[in-house]
């Protein structure tokens, strides 16, 4: 019982939901402030219907690629690949998760935060997921459902959405290039052999996927200073925002010299400090702006 559940449990990607959850509470809060006040219930069950429904996605996500994750040596071990849970039964748990999911943020929280988890799980779903096997072009396409979060949070506290939850989208759009290009770098024997046409895969040699690092770690840089400049936040979340775009960006660079796999590694690592650094100095510093 205890496997089984752990299984189950597994399906849900629970450390991928974590990251989902953070950044549907940043855009909470700063939705809250626009909307002058919020409660721990509505942000309870925000992150409730959130994490009910990144989760049944992700398990709809396993039952769709398992025949790839069967081949990649990262993934083979995966609950439905393993034998450990049938694809039938991880289908129905996650249409249930998704069910209950949905539910909570359409009544708990409003139809237009319902709307928006929907939009998420209907793109990751029936876009970005089979186009993985089609095009290179499915990392830009799942960046769209990808940087979600923010806004289910930001909608969930305002009942609304304006040019502060975009831009909290924008940077959560540009953050996931670097880090899906250097995944994508580190497993690119994987991704080849389940026919996964990413980026590192179509175009081997590397330049192209440490071009686009650099690009995407640039364009981010003058997004993350937003907040400060549309009085969302103020001057210590400006030279944090600064300080991390800046090691970020470093870290991208270097992999454009050195298309080693620790380079991407390093970036990959830096994204990972990068999101909750920004959005840890953003909650601290949104009311001092």
């Amino acid at each position: 019982m205890r496997a089984l559940i752990s299984g189950y449990l597994e399906l849900t990607k629970p450390r991928i939901t974590g990251f989902i959850l953070m950044s549907t509470a940043i855009g909470f809060l700063l939705g809250a402030q626009l909307a002058n006040g919020w409660t721990w219930l509505a942000l309870f069950h925000t992150l409730l219907g959130t994490a009910l429904m990144a989760s049944g996605t992700a398990a709809l996500n396993q039952c769709y690629e398992r025949e790839a994750d069967a081949k990649m040596a990262r993934t083979m071990a995966r609950p439905i690949p393993s034998g450990r849970i049938a694809a039938s039964r991880a289908a129905w748990f996650g249409v249930f998760l998704s069910a209950v999911g949905f539910t909570e943020l359409w009544i708990w929280a409003n139809p237009l935060t319902g709307m928006l988890g929907l939009f998420t799980l209907l793109s990751y779903l029936f876009l970005y997921t089979p186009l993985k096997q089609r095009s290179a072009h499915s990392t830009t396409i799942g960046a769209i459902p990808g940087a979600m979060p923010p806004l289910i949070g930001f909608a969930a506290a305002s009942g609304t959405l304006t040019w502060e939850a975009w831009i909290l989208y924008a940077i959560l759009f540009l953050w996931q290039f670097p880090h899906f290009y250097a995944i994508a770098w580190i497993y690119r024997e994987d991704y080849a052999r389940a026919g996964i046409r990413m980026l590192s895969v179509v175009e081997p040699d590397g330049v192209s996927t440490a071009r686009r690092i650099v690009w995407f770690s640039l364009a981010l840089l003058p997004i993350s200073l937003l907040p400060k400049f549309t009085a969302m936040a103020g001057n210590v979340y400006l030279a944090g925002a600064l300080a991390l775009g800046i090691m970020f960006l470093w870290a991208g660079i270097r992999v454009a010299f050195d298309h080693s796999r620790s380079r991407a590694r390093q970036v990959l690592l830096a994204s990972i400090i990068y999101l909750p650094l920004l959005y840890g100095l953003l909650a601290l510093d949104s009311a001092g702006s």
